[in-house]
């Protein structure tokens, strides 16, 4: 069994947004929205300012509170791989998974009446493929792997690196790890 996760190392990115035009070319993301983004913040107070760049997605929790807040059993957990998904035949476009959400990593699709969010690009994973968004990152702000096995590279950062996890007094476990050293 496979627990899929994530970590980013903020340090890294450069705010391109290369992982962003992945995603949305991948999965064919309605203009305009998008599954995954990289915000930024300008910290401080002048002339000691400084510019925080924070790449983010769905977290993929262990204990999604958009899952408990869908009445029609559309959001759900992948038992494969702990991936959070959304069923589109069970979606009904109410939006309560939304505000459940407290990443704010869901959106609502017009065209097609349904919510959206990110899935790790689980048709990639099942061809032995990475998320587009970690593939195409130029300065690999992005690690992608299996935290069951103790040889993958996530698993290796877990180990070696200080990480945190945003939220995470909320309870929801994410599975997006974020390196805080």
């Amino acid at each position: 069994m496979s627990r899929y996760a994530m970590v980013l190392d903020r340090a890294r990115c450069v705010d391109c947004k290369a992982c962003m035009v992945a995603c949305t070319a991948e999965n064919d993301v309605e203009i305009g929205y998008h599954r995954n983004w990289v915000r930024a913040a300008v910290k401080g107070t002048f002339p000691e300012l400084s510019m925080q760049i924070e790449p983010g997605q769905c977290m993929h929790c262990d204990d999604p509170p958009c899952v408990r807040s869908c009445p029609t059993g559309a959001s759900y957990i992948n038992a494969a791989g702990g991936i959070v998904g959304v069923d589109e035949k069970k979606c009904i476009g109410c939006r309560y998974c939304m505000l459940a959400c407290p990443y704010d990593a869901r959106f609502f699709d017009e065209a097609a009446g349904i919510v959206d969010k990110c899935t790790f690009c689980d048709h990639r994973l099942a061809l032995g493929q990475e998320p587009a968004c970690v593939e195409t990152c130029p300065t690999k702000v992005r690690v992608f792997g299996d935290l069951d096995d103790p040889g993958s590279e996530v698993s290796r950062l877990m180990r070696t690196r200080n990480t945190e996890k945003k939220l995470a007094h909320a309870g929801t476990a994410p599975n997006l790890n974020y390196i805080i050293d």
